[in-house]
């Protein structure tokens, strides 16, 4: 299935310098910045720097280098904000939601790192 991507999306155009961010760590292949509507203590997004609409377009069609580049800047994320498990009772979630029912808003890939608090059970209902 072709994957069309909207080149006007907020991401797409944060990367292109047009909208700033409040970025927190980058690398050749992904950017990380925090979320301007957080829903906990750290809220933070990591998006690839290519034209990747969700995971699965990601996952199917990214290069090896960028999939790794992205992966590592997620690691890199947690360890800047001292939540990779094991240290004191920290932990995160990592959510990346996509399409209709998945409830994406945002057409370009991306993964929240949510923490700074017990986040709950994230699914109540089947």
């Amino acid at each position: 299935m072709p994957y069309a991507y909207d080149t006007t999306n907020i991401f797409a155009r944060i990367l292109t310098g047009e909208i700033p961010c409040n970025k927190v760590a980058e690398n050749e292949h992904a950017l990380a910045f925090n979320d301007i509507q957080p829903q906990a203590p750290h809220h933070v997004l990591v998006i690839p720097k290519g034209a990747y609409v969700d995971a699965a377009h990601f996952a199917r069609d990214a290069s090896d280098a960028e999939i790794l580049g992205f992966t590592r800047l997620v690691a890199e994320v947690c360890a800047r904000l001292k939540v990779m498990p094991g240290e004191d009772g920290a932990g995160f979630r990592a959510i990346t939601n996509a399409g209709g029912d998945g409830v994406q808003e945002v057409p370009h890939y991306h993964l929240h790192i949510l923490a700074g608090r017990p986040l709950g059970r994230m699914l109540l209902k089947a």
